[in-house]
């Protein structure tokens, strides 16, 4: 088919990778403008920019998806489908009624639940056990269209959004490769999406890092996976910032944000308590928590707030 494709970061790219590999034609792709990266501010172009230009393919990065520019411009494209993985913007209408055989979303979760920006962080925050990938016919909602298909896949006890991210990328790419041989061949299926049934994802913000010690051991683990490896956990110890990279649960009792031991660094919560395993302190690299602790000099008994 010939496929017209909308995409920004990593998790998009093996599903772009997967339609040259399966043979369609691809005339264009859209993605976000570049953006400024790192201290020094590089100017530096998206993922599927990168990968689309490596391949010849013309690249559109429009700042506008409503002013009627960019749905001219795939009526000249003249598709036979849209597919969008992680564009970043909402399509209008007017776009999504362009292709004849429709628009194609592949999302990071099990629709409904979880729908919106952030669908793989709020699976492991939350504390589900399986998620996986679905393919939907997009419509003028936030995720809402019509499920196609769906493949799953269980969340490891100690899996970081960013350890799902990697494996749920290449799992859409093999749902996105079936979806479209099933619109090719005319057997596709599609079932509504129950609403009553739908959670959401918002987008992360950085202060959603703060780890709050009161509450359980469990529910701060998730929080520490989810929110790993952006915007990244964090509380204050010796009123400096710590970022927490990595944690476990573990048995132990006491004031919520007591330092129980150091070897593991263990801190009590406001059920059971939760081992430190790999942290960062206020500008210095990421590293162990028991070396972190030997340079802090924190007694037992000190407060993590």
């Amino acid at each position: 088919m010939r496929i017209v494709f909308m995409g920004t970061p990593d998790f998009a790219v093996p599903c772009l990778q997967r339609l040259l590999e399966d043979g369609h034609e691809v005339p264009a792709v859209f993605t976000q403008p570049d953006k400024p990266v790192g201290r020094h501010a590089v100017l530096t172009p998206p993922p599927v920019k990168q990968l689309a230009l490596s391949h010849g393919i013309p690249v559109y990065q429009p700042t506008k998806m409503r002013d009627g520019t960019a749905a001219a411009l795939l009526r000249e494209l003249a598709p036979d489908c849209l597919v969008v993985v992680a564009y970043g913007r909402i399509l209008p209408q007017e776009i999504l009624d362009v292709p004849p055989r429709g628009c194609v979303n592949i999302h990071g979760s099990l629709l409904p639940r979880y729908r919106g920006a952030a669908p793989i962080q709020w699976s492991v925050i939350r504390g589900e056990t399986v998620t996986g990938v679905t393919s939907m016919f997009m419509d003028a909602g936030m995720d809402t269209g019509d499920i196609i298909d769906t493949l799953t896949t269980p969340i490891g006890e100690n899996e970081t959004a960013g350890e799902l991210f990697e494996r749920l990328a290449p799992l859409g790419a093999r749902l996105l490769s079936t979806t479209l041989a099933a619109i090719a061949d005319g057997t596709v299926t599609r079932r509504p999406q129950n609403d009553a049934e739908a959670t959401m994802a918002p987008m992360l913000e950085k202060a959603m890092g703060r780890l709050d010690l009161t509450r359980p051991a469990r529910e701060l683990h998730n929080q520490v996976r989810g929110m790993n490896p952006w915007p990244g956990a964090f509380c204050t110890a010796g009123g400096k910032t710590l970022k927490i990279h990595e944690t476990r649960v573990a048995a132990g009792s006491g004031a919520p944000g007591t330092l129980l031991c150091a070897d593991p660094v263990t801190v009590a919560c406001g059920e059971g308590a939760l081992q430190l395993v790999t942290v960062q302190p206020e500008g210095k690299p990421r590293m162990a928590a028991e070396a972190w602790l030997r340079g802090a000099r924190l007694p037992q008994g000190a407060r993590l707030e």
